[in-house]
């Protein structure tokens, strides 16, 4: 390959942290967690994508310890004595092959139906009981709810940096509990937690700043949010830079470190008369490093290139402008998903211009680990 990829191959630090290169593996709910804990084959799955040369694995969505949390069969728990076990496993596998891990901190929301583990009786819990607008689902959160699952972030956190673990991401994109406070679409609340974007934003802000307070100043707390809701991928939670910098402010102040700002394709500008992604913004506005994401290594998002197309494979492309940006310093971090999904030597392919040989992302893969 002729371009130069230094960008990709550079170290990053972040307060006690130093990531061995920019390249993160992105959180990909995966199902294969049967009785809530990782097993064996989690820990060599993510075994492999450090062994690749990644330099964070962000886990897959792992939920906190509130009864409403989950929303799917198989997905890993963080919290009970089995699950964090498990998870310790992966932090020891990872970092054995010389990478660094967080987990996706998760609770689902309005998404969840009745019926779904742990207890089927448990119904979906969001800030107005709208899965989306229009569309109830479940029960509005009182204030005692906005309290507890709080705290069932603020424990996640902590168990995780007694587990080892290089810092947290916190789950707040995609139409799920965090996103649901978030937009005004499914936010309809009257009270401290609804109406203007301060109030909004202000869930979320508390979860930052008790897991702030659980782990320290010196451990590193990543947020990913996005525009796009699986409710809707044309919604938005801010429609200028000026928005977005409003949107912004109060969870620096709370605490997080890292933006991950998590768009369908990565080489789309995010407002007209610029060619800035969000994470390009988010990184500009902020004065925080961010992470982009979105069909890195491949010319399709992963709802139409995934499940919405008829094709077993998804066409790869090249990674050239994804480079350009970096050297441009939109953003300091790139995600990558699918790839390194069907591929786990997808990096070290492209780092010594074998790209011949990646594996092309295919609808099988999504039903096994390897």
């Amino acid at each position: 390959m002729s371009m130069n990829l230094g960008p990709l191959f550079e170290p990053f630090e972040i307060h006690n942290l130093t990531l061995r290169n920019r390249v993160a593996m992105a959180p990909m709910t995966r199902n294969f967690s049967p009785g809530n804990a990782p097993g064996q084959d989690v820990v060599d799955y993510y075994r492999r994508r450090a062994e690749g040369g990644v330099g964070l694995l962000i886990t897959e969505g792992t939920t906190v310890n509130h009864p409403a949390a989950n929303g799917y069969p198989n997905v890993p728990f963080f919290h009970g004595d089995k699950a964090l076990a498990g998870w310790k496993e992966v932090v020891d596998a990872v970092h054995e092959a010389g990478g660094a891990i967080f987990p996706q901190l998760w609770h689902v929301g309005a998404v969840r139906k009745e019926g779904i583990e742990p207890d089927p009786s448990v119904p979906g819990y969001s800030p107005s009981g709208l899965f989306a607008p229009g569309k109830p689902n479940g029960k509005a959160m009182s204030v005692e709810d906005i309290a507890d699952v709080v705290n069932a972030f603020a424990d996640a956190a902590q168990d995780a940096r007694a587990l080892g673990f290089d810092g947290v991401e916190i789950h707040g994109a995609h139409g799920y509990l965090l996103d649901q406070f978030l937009w005004e679409g499914t936010n309809q609340r009257d009270d401290e937690y609804g109406g203007s974007m301060e109030n909004r934003l202000r869930f979320v802000v508390e979860i930052i700043e008790a897991v702030r307070f659980r782990v320290g100043p010196d451990f590193p707390i990543m947020l990913r949010f996005s525009q796009w809701k699986q409710q809707d991928y044309e919604a938005r939670l801010v429609n200028t830079p000026a928005e977005l910098e409003q949107f912004l402010t109060p969870l620096v102040e709370a605490g997080v470190d890292i933006f991950h700002a998590s768009t369908r394709r990565f080489w789309e500008p995010e407002f007209e008369g610029s060619s800035l992604n969000l994470a390009g913004w988010t990184q500009k506005l902020s004065g925080k490093p961010t992470m982009s994401v979105g069909s890195v290594g491949l010319t399709e998002d992963f709802i139409s290139g995934t499940f919405a197309s008829k094709k077993e494979a998804v066409e790869q492309s090249g990674i050239d402008e994804l480079v350009e940006r970096m050297n441009n310093n939109e953003f300091e971090l790139i995600a990558v998903g699918r790839a390194l999904l069907q591929d786990p030597e997808w990096l070290v392919k492209v780092k010594e211009g074998r790209t011949a040989e990646v594996e092309a992302f295919a609808r099988k893969s999504l039903t096994k680990l390897y």
